[in-house]
C-alpha cells in the first residue's frame, strides 16, 4: 500500500489511530484443514506457502501470545548458508536465496543487509579448520573466501591487533552474502501476505490440549475453544517437547536458553557481522547503530526468557579482547530465546509418531536463517506428505539409523 506524504504525516500524528492494520484478528473458525501451531516465523511462512504454493487458504495460525514473540524476536538476526554438510548447505542455501528475494515476494522491506559474515580463526588449528570448512562449503556451491590477515583488518579496524593480544589474528572466512534481516519485519510481512491469502492468525490463543479421534489428532483444545483441523502442524522451536508430550510422544529435543545483548547506539564502527572460533561471541551493527552481541548457549536446560549475570560477564568479556575499544559502550538491553537442540544440531522436518500432526523443529540456534526455507519445506511436507527434496534428510528415522548431521562437531563452533 502507497501513501503520500501527507497521509504519512497524517496517520503519523495519529498516534497510529488511523494507520491500516497488516493482518486481521478474527475470531477462530470451527474447523481449518491446516492448524499451524505457533505464529513464530516458521509457522507464519508455512501458512503462507500452504496458501501460495499449494492452494490451502483454510488454515488457521494459533499463537498463545503475539505474533513474533518468541524467538522470531529473540535473536541475533544473523542470515548465512555457510555449512558444512551437503544436506545443510542445500537446505540453508534455499533459504538465503529465499531471503534474497523476500521482500520484493512479501511487497514488505524486510530490511536485508547482505554485508558479509567473517568466522576469525586465533590459532593454526582454527585455521586449518576454517580452511577445511571453506572446502566444503565450495564444494556444495556455497560462496566463500580465505583471508589472510591483514585482509581481515581491513574489514575490522578495530579489531585487537597488538602484540599482547590474547587471541593473535590468523585468518578468517569470509561469505559475502551473509549478514543481517529486520526480525520484526519477517514475521510481519510473512503474516500480512499470509492473511491477504486467506489465513486467520489467531493470537492469545494458548493450546492445552489435543482432540483425538480414535489413533489420529483430529484438532486442539485452546483457552478459546476446540478448533478443529485435518491436519495439525507444530513450529513452536523451544516449546516443542512441551506440546509433543501433551500428544502422548516424546522428542529426542532439549531447550536450552540463548541470550543476546545490545549496546547504546553509536556511528557505524562495525561493517560485517564477526564471529570468534576461540571466544564462541558474535557480534554485528544494527541499523540503529547498536552492537548486537551473541554467545554460546547457557549450559543447563531453560524455558526461560531472561538472562543471567554469568553468560553476560563470559560473552562480553570475549567481546572486549576482540574490541577493546567497544569497553567504552553501555549495555541497554539483555534477553534469551529458547531454542530447541537435538543431538546434531540440526532440524526435524517431519510426520510426528501419531497421525494428523506435523513436525518442525529442532533447528537450534539456527531458527531465524532458516525461516524461508522451513516454512517452505513444511509446507510441502504437510500439503502432499512427501518430504521436500531439500528436506529428505531431516526426518525423525535418521535417529534411527544413525545418519546424523552433526553440522557443531563438523565446522567446530557452535550452530
Amino acid at each position: 500500500m502507497r501513501f503520500s506524504a501527507l497521509a504519512l504525516a497524517r496517520s503519523a500524528l495519529s498516534f497510529h489511530d488511523n494507520w491500516p492494520q497488516l493482518w486481521r484478528s478474527p475470531e477462530p473458525k470451527r474447523r481449518y484443514d491446516v492448524l499451524v501451531i505457533g505464529g513464530g516465523g516458521h509457522g507464519l511462512a508455512t501458512a503462507y506457502y500452504l496458501a501460495k504454493e499449494h492452494g490451502i487458504g483454510n488454515v488457521a495460525v494459533i499463537e498463545k501470545g503475539w505474533l513474533g514473540g518468541g524467538n522470531t524476536g529473540r535473536n541475533t538476526t544473523v542470515v548465512r548458508s555457510n555449512y558444512f554438510y551437503p544436506e545443510s548447505a542445500r537446505l540453508y542455501e534455499l533459504s538465503l536465496r529465499l531471503y534474497e528475494e523476500l521482500s520484493g515476494e512479501l511487497g514488505f522491506n524486510i530490511m536485508l543487509s547482505q554485508r558479509g559474515i567473517l568466522t576469525l580463526a586465533h590459532s593454526s588449528h582454527q585455521l586449518e579448520m576454517l580452511a577445511r570448512w571453506l572446502n566444503a562449503m565450495q564444494l556444495n556451491g556455497i560462496d566463500g573466501e580465505l583471508l589472510d590477515p591483514p585482509a581481515v583488518r581491513r574489514w575490522l579496524p578495530l579489531l585487537n591487533d597488538s602484540a599482547a593480544a590474547r587471541y593473535p589474528l590468523k585468518g578468517a572466512v569470509l561469505q559475502r552474502r551473509g549478514g543481517v534481516a529486520r526480525h520484526d519485519a519477517v514475521a510481519w510481512g510473512y503474516a500480512r501476505a499470509a492473511d491477504g491469502l486467506g489465513v486467520d492468525i489467531v493470537q492469545n490463543c494458548e493450546v492445552v490440549g489435543f482432540l483425538r479421534a480414535g489413533d489420529r489428532i483430529v484438532g486442539v483444545d485452546t483457552t478459546r475453544g476446540r478448533i478443529l483441523g485435518d491436519k495439525v502442524a507444530l513450529a513452536v522451536a523451544g516449546h516443542s517437547s512441551v506440546l509433543c508430550a501433551k500428544a502422548g510422544f516424546r522428542l529426542p529435543v532439549t531447550s536450552y536458553a540463548l541470550q543476546a545483548f545490545v549496546t547504546e547506539p553509536v556511528k557505524p564502527v562495525l561493517a560485517c557481522v564477526a564471529v570468534s572460533m576461540a571466544t564462541g561471541t558474535y557480534v554485528s551493527q544494527s541499523d540503529k547503530g547498536e552492537l548486537v552481541v551473541g554467545g554460546g548457549l547457557d549450559l543447563y536446560p531453560s524455558y526461560a526468557q531472561r538472562g543471567n549475570l554469568p553468560t553476560l560477564q563470559e560473552v562480553v568479556a570475549g567481546l572486549l579482547e576482540l574490541f577493546p575499544a567497544f569497553g567504552r559502550l553501555r549495555m541497554l538491553r539483555q534477553w534469551a530465546g529458547v531454542v530447541d537442540v537435538v543431538h546434531d544440531s540440526s532440524p526435524i522436518i517431519d510426520h510426528a509418531p501419531v497421525q494428523g500432526m506435523y513436525l518442525n523443529c529442532g533447528w537450534g540456534t539456527g531458527g531465524f536463517k532458516a525461516i524461508p526455507a522451513g516454512g517452505l519445506v513444511f509446507a510441502h511436507l504437510i500439503a502432499t506428505d512427501r518430504p521436500h527434496p531439500a528436506a529428505e534428510a531431516f526426518t525423525l528415522r535418521r535417529f534411527a539409523t544413525g545418519a546424523l548431521i552433526d553440522e557443531g562437531a563438523a565446522a567446530g563452533i557452535s550452530h
